[in-house]
């Protein structure tokens, strides 16, 4: 029927109100209009084919306002949410039996002028946003009213009766994935932001209390009912998120299923029946939305019901059949329900994906690995099947959303196309539906701890499932279950007092919990494989884990005598640590993982690859490389790309545990489609592997020189020889407590200590950032004690040749790292600068020397880097009565010193022996003969027994110090020069720039005359350091003093090139004897 506006003129003109009705329902083709036969003063207007259709179909109400006839859009919205409004029609409509009550109510005005309003009813009271108003003549209307005419108007079935889909007058017809994702974003998001809100109006014992205990108790013990933060978990996030994805997969599903049935209504999708709409693979969220379905309205609250009401209003008007073709079309191609996962995440909240870790896992990876582990089975297990094999479990511990479990399944669906006679024999039915039923579902598991990936896991899965023919009426269910796979449930039980009154929420989800943890005890699981969450903060620190993870604490039988051993706690480790006792407890099995590959040869995991190469007999290391924080490239100096969207590099690792011993090794550089189309292509067998020996102490899982690794390891590392060590100081906030001069910091330090705003505000006012750790009170307690505060204004070495000011006080510096610290801040002394490992590409070069403290990125920045600082003198600590009569010392270890004095004859001092350390460690030679161990832990010293090789290069360590301490008298022969261009002096943004031997530091061109290039070119750690000086002056005036300053470094950097070359023009050979 085509709408005219002509054809509106009677429904408007009209004085009757029953001819107006009428003409309504002419215009709709609706069989039957009456009035309400309760007695209100709603006109009923029926759609269907016949009366006797019509007359079991819920109606559309029509009303007349005469406030319609003057009020705006706005005033009519708020008009009918007023109370006296709500009581004439959400009132109309709640006191409805469900077959009469109206599916939507159109209210006219009373003239001829106004706005027609329609209005959708639904549980919980008129929301603005379920109110539209139109002007006679807006074509809108005539579109809208278009959708509801008995040729285009949608019916759903619902017990007896018949239920116009009226929510398409309201809302454009959804067609594609990205848009559903974006909706049900918008609705989770008011889902989240309303139940704070219903949780504070209900009592203790409500239904949103009792789940947030329950989640606590049996999940999360540390969720929150909300967060201020993007990024965090919080019950109300998950509890949105849940329900937004819960009940789209309840409505695939139930669509699904009309279509097979082939029913020409689909049932009405609503809170009533939506449980029962989800697949009974998943008992679990059957039963929570039950819960939900059998709840009355005013229990959940009018804000909490309305919240949800609008996820059934966005998936009625979900153009399903469009949605799942553009499933099925991309099913073979991509993980096309991982990508609405994140297009609905970038959309609810942007900031949480990254939190969250959920990165999307390659499907090439994936592939690779699946593949590589059902050729493991069959050959190292000899299993003809592989992972179709009945006998063999399949656990994915942090299944996320089930994409591994999803792969698998098709590799075993693919395997019954070609042999079902194998894969069925003994089974009574042979179809797929008989072999999923007894053969699959027992066998493959997946554990999950957050509520939305479970949600997403079981609906991939399921998808597949039916996509394949598997008919859902055999009552197992799929073995996805809800659990943190890192606790042990009954240590917990142990150790807490069980309440005798269960709520019926909390047993459900502890129910689920212990069905996994059943799973994860009892059964005999052989493959282990997913991609563990990397997360170096983590909050798995149950006892269970912890006492697991413990044994990687130590390497020979002896503590790792780590000072911070913090990324032995980083989850992927703990799945690691996880995956190994479960097959060490099953006694055979595969490991198969994709994680970060730090663990390879960083020297905090060496305990860790000892535990993994003495429970595995074999390993195969796959290492993909892309970790664009070390800069990574190809062999060929090419990029270098993650298979990831993040930073941190990863690896495959594939271990088992058999009868054969050996580990091999690969690496995988390159673009990202290249590595793509390699994994494609390639399994374990065709991977080009080598082996590697991996030796005490550091047990490493990467190739190395073992020749020269015998030669350096005879060496005394340098904290083993300088005892007394730590990192350098981290401020948190550097931009508060260090800067050029010392009144700024004098300034914002009595402010600190000073204002009468509260904490938060001072913290706003100084621009100071709320870590996470830091007591802000406590730290202005502290502050306020101090009357001197110029007194904690120290000298400090920021970066090389920049010396600067620190306000050195633990109110405002995270980490002073006094024990150290106090042997150089107090008393002249002389301190080594280097780093335990190295992540950047080039030639090592992490070495430096101070008469300060220093900043822990001072020579580079690179997490790995982190900064160490080695004095050469120890003093007494004054607040120590024992140490009052003691005196300064070396801090050499006795064992060094017996060294030096056998190999001289005589014990040198501890300057010269602090000299000749610091010339080997800029040797050229030293640097790159030793490159690869160099990367992997603190540098070490060879000796030599050669005395006038020994007093030869202390020298020229001395004249090294001298120039590194701008002390040396060669500074003072300068041989650049500094020519203003009228910039007034100024480092301009985007500069310094480099040409021609000459240093431009602004636009104007004012610059450094006769700089060497390779003086320019030259890096100490991760700066260049002609180039950082001046970089961080960026819009700073250069004084005279500054000027001159730099014209010094240059010639310190030109001395300390040559000085380098004559370091290996006196070494006669190598190693140094």
């Amino acid at each position: 029927m085509t709408f005219t506006s002509e054809q509106l003129q009677i429904v408007r003109n009209s004085q009757d109100e029953k001819i107006r009705v009428e003409a309504l329902r002419q215009l709709l083709g609706y069989p039957v209009k009456e009035l309400d036969r309760e007695g209100s003063r709603f006109w009923y207007l029926r759609p269907g084919n016949d009366e006797e259709e019509a007359a079991e179909t819920c109606p559309i109400a029509v009303g007349f306002c005469e406030e319609l006839v003057s009020l705006s859009e706005l005033e009519a919205k708020r008009f009918f949410t007023e109370e006296a409004q709500q009581k004439d029609i959400y009132g109309h409509y709640i006191s409805r039996v469900a077959e009469e009550q109206p599916v939507m109510y159109l209210i006219l005005p009373n003239g001829s002028s106004g706005r027609i309003s329609l209005i959708l009813p639904g549980e919980g009271k008129l929301r603005q946003q379920q109110i539209q108003t139109f002007s006679y003549d807006d074509e809108q209307l005539l579109s809208r009213l278009k959708r509801i005419t008995q040729d285009e108007i949608f019916i759903a079935t619902k017990a007896l009766m018949s239920v116009p889909l009226v929510e398409w007058v309201f809302y454009e017809p959804i067609k594609t994935a990205k848009e559903l994702a974006l909706k049900l974003a918008q609705a989770a998001r008011q889902i989240e932001q309303v139940i704070p809100i219903a949780y504070k109006q209900e009592r203790e014992d409500g239904y949103l209390h009792t789940l947030l205990k329950s989640f606590q108790r049996e999940l999360l013990p540390s969720l929150k009912l909300s967060s201020d933060h993007e990024k965090d978990y919080s019950f109300a996030d998950i509890y949105a998120q849940t329900i937004a994805y819960a009940l789209f997969t309840a409505r695939v599903f139930g669509y699904v299923r009309d279509k097979r049935a082939g029913r020409t209504q689909e049932n009405l999708f609503d809170r009533e029946s939506a449980w029962q709409q989800l697949p009974e693979t998943n008992p679990f969220l059957r039963k929570l939305f039950q819960d939900v379905s059998e709840r009355s309205a005013e229990k959940l609250g009018d804000d909490l019901i309305g919240a949800i009401s609008d996820i059934f209003v966005i998936l009625r008007t979900t153009k399903m059949d469009a949605i799942l073709s553009d499933f099925e079309m991309k099913m073979n191609r991509e993980d096309i329900v991982i990508r609405f996962y994140e297009d609905f995440l970038a959309a609810y909240k942007p900031q949480m994906r990254e939190r969250r870790g959920v990165y999307y896992t390659p499907e090439p990876v994936v592939s690779y690995m699946v593949r590589s582990v059902d050729i493991l089975v069959k050959e190292k297990f000899n299993k003809p099947l592989g992972l179709a094999d009945p006998e063999v479990m399949i656990l994915d511990p942090a299944c996320g959303t089930g994409t591994f479990l999803l792969w698998i399944c098709q590799l075993i669906y693919q395997r019954f196309q070609e042999s079902p006679a194998a894969l069925t024999e003994g089974l009574v039915d042979k179809s797929w539906s008989g072999y999923v039923e007894e053969r699959l579902l027992p066998r493959i598991f997946g554990f999950e701890l957050l509520m939305s990936p479970y949600a997403i896991a079981h609906l991939k899965i399921g998808l597949f499932l039916q996509e394949t023919g598997y008919k859902f009426d055999g009552g197992k269910r799929l073995g996805v279950y809800l659990i943190n796979t890192l606790e042990d449930i009954t240590l917990r039980e142990e150790t807490q007092q069980l309440s005798l009154n269960i709520p019926q929420m909390e047993q459900l989800i502890a129910e689920e919990a212990k069905a996994g943890a059943r799973v994860k005890k009892e059964e005999p699981i052989m493959v282990v494989i997913g991609n563990p969450p990397y997360s170096g903060h983590s909050e798995n620190n149950n006892p269970w884990i912890k006492e697991l993870v413990n044994h990687y604490y130590f390497v020979d039988g002896k503590p790792l005598g780590e000072k911070n051993p913090k990324w032995l706690q980083d989850d992927y480790v703990k799945f690691i640590r996880f995956a190994q006792w479960r097959i060490d407890k099953s006694g055979q099995g595969v490991l198969a993982f994709i994680s970060n590959h730090g663990f390879l040869d960083n020297p905090t995991f060496r305990g860790m690859r000892q535990h993994l190469i003495d429970s595995f007999n074999g390993i195969y290391i796959y290492d993909l490389h892309g970790n664009s924080k070390k800069k990574e490239s190809d062999i060929d100096g090419g990029k270098d790309e993650n298979v990831f969207d993040i930073q941190q590099g990863v690896t495959i690792s594939l271990a088992i545990k058999a009868e054969d011993k050996y580990i091999n090794h690969s690496h995988l550089y390159g673009l990202r489609e290249y590595k793509y189309n390699t994994l494609t292509e390639n399994t374990v067998n065709t991977t080009k592997f080598s082996e590697v020996k991996p030796k005490s102490e550091f047990y490493l899982l990467i190739p190395q020189n073992t020749d020269l690794f015998t030669e350096y390891e005879q060496f005394l590392k340098i904290t083993d020889i300088m005892t007394v060590n730590g990192v350098g100081i981290t401020t948190a906030r550097d931009h508060v407590v260090i800067d050029f001069e010392k009144e700024p910091i004098l300034d914002r330090a009595t402010i600190f200590r000073d204002s009468k705003n509260l904490d938060e505000e001072v913290c706003h006012q100084l621009n100071i950032p709320l870590k996470k750790g830091w007591n802000l009170q406590k730290a202005r307690e502290s502050i306020k004690k101090e009357d001197n505060l110029k007194e904690h204004i120290k000298p400090v070495l920021y970066r090389p040749f920049d010396n600067r000011y620190i306000f050195y006080h633990d109110s405002l510096v995270w980490r002073t790292v006094k024990k150290v610290m106090k042997n150089i801040l107090f008393s002249e002394n002389l301190a080594l600068i280097t780093c335990r490992q190295q992540s950047q590409k080039n030639c090592w070069n992490l070495c430096s020397v101070s008469t300060e403290i220093i900043e822990s990125c001072v020579i580079s920045n690179k997490t790995k880097e982190i900064n160490y600082l080695l004095p050469l003198y120890l003093y007494p600590d004054t607040n120590q009565p024992q140490e009052l009569q003691q005196k300064k010392r070396p801090n050499f270890s006795e064992e060094f010193l017996k060294k030096i004095e056998i190999n001289l004859g005589y014990l040198p001092t501890p300057e010269t022996i602090f000299y000749y350390i610091y010339a080997i460690f800029h040797s050229p030679t030293y640097r790159t003969r030793y490159a690869e161990f160099l990367k992997i832990d603190f540098p070490r010293v060879p000796l030599t027994r050669n005395n006038n090789l020994f007093c030869q290069l202390a020298e020229c360590g001395e004249q090294l110090v001298a120039l590194h301490l701008m002390k040396s008298p060669k500074l003072n022969n300068l041989i650049t020069q500094f020519t203003p261009n009228g910039g007034n002096q100024i480092v301009d943004a985007g500069h310094p720039k480099y040409t021609q031997n000459a240093v431009v530091i602004n636009k104007k061109g004012d610059k450094f005359v006769g700089v060497p290039e390779e003086v320019w070119n030259f890096y100490i750690g991760g700066y260049q350091v002609c180039q950082k000086w001046l970089k961080d002056r960026k819009g700073r005036t250069l004084t005279d003093d500054d000027i001159q300053h730099y014209q010094r470094v240059v010639i310190a950097l030109q001395q300390t090139i040559k000085l380098m070359r004559s370091i290996d023009q006196t070494i006669p050979n190598w190693p140094i004897e």
